[in-house]
């Protein structure tokens, strides 16, 4: 698949078939993912992929603790809520998956159902999970550097044609997907990546973000014409 056909075609998925991913193509993918550029070429990242039963003791685990009414515990500071054009953009996506998923605003039990699958990962077979040593803090620049890698394992993965969703619900309890991958103390847990053969009769998985016009943040400086 040219560049152009992967980038444009590429969109996140959230449901998936229970198929395993061979460790082979795992391999491959984080092989081209790699090349992504960093800072000063320092390659700051770590990724832990995680399958089988430890996957299934995070998601489980992550799920009863934050539908528990527990607050999220994640390694990096959180931005909080989303305003103004931030959140009007998340709420056009919002509005997209949910009608996709024929969830009625007011279907409290759904909307519910929906979140428990972004802490459940969206049941995807694998979840790579992204972390960065913590001698790095504060982390501006790895962070830049770990979400360049990020891009790079969803467009290789999807040239391979599995699907992939960046989802930081799946690390709202760092300290349990730390327990469970081993990651050690000096890691920084950034997010995870789940990752498997996407589920084409799963609605959800047919919605697409839209995108602003170039025009609404793109600003051209010295140009003549």
């Amino acid at each position: 698949m040219d560049f152009e056909t992967l980038s444009r075609t590429r969109r996140s998925v959230r449901g998936y078939r229970a198929d395993p991913v061979p460790r082979s193509v795992i391999e491959e993918i984080i092989e081209v993912a790699k090349r992504a550029p960093s800072s000063m070429n320092t390659q700051p990242w770590h990724v832990h992929v995680l399958t089988g039963a430890p996957l299934e003791r995070v998601r489980q685990r992550n799920m009863e603790t934050m539908a528990g009414g527990a607050k999220a515990n994640r390694d990096i500071v959180s931005h909080g809520e989303y305003a103004g054009v931030h959140r009007a953009r998340q709420v056009a996506v919002a509005v997209k998956l949910f009608g996709a998923m024929g969830i009625a605003r007011d279907d409290k039990a759904m909307r519910q159902d929906w979140v428990m699958r972004g802490f459940r990962q969206f049941d995807a077979p694998v979840s790579l999970v992204l972390s960065y040593d913590r001698s790095l803090d504060p982390g501006a620049v790895v962070h830049f550097d770990l979400g360049a890698l990020s891009y790079g394992i969803c467009l290789a993965a999807w040239d391979r044609g599995l699907g992939t969703v960046v989802n930081g619900q799946g690390i709202m309890r760092s300290e349990i997907v730390r327990e469970e991958a081993g990651i050690p103390e000096d890691q920084v847990i950034m997010t995870c990546i789940a990752l498997g053969y996407p589920e084409e009769s799963f609605p959800a998985n047919g919605v697409t973000a839209d995108r602003e016009p170039n025009a609404s943040f793109v600003h051209f400086v010295g140009f003549t014409e």
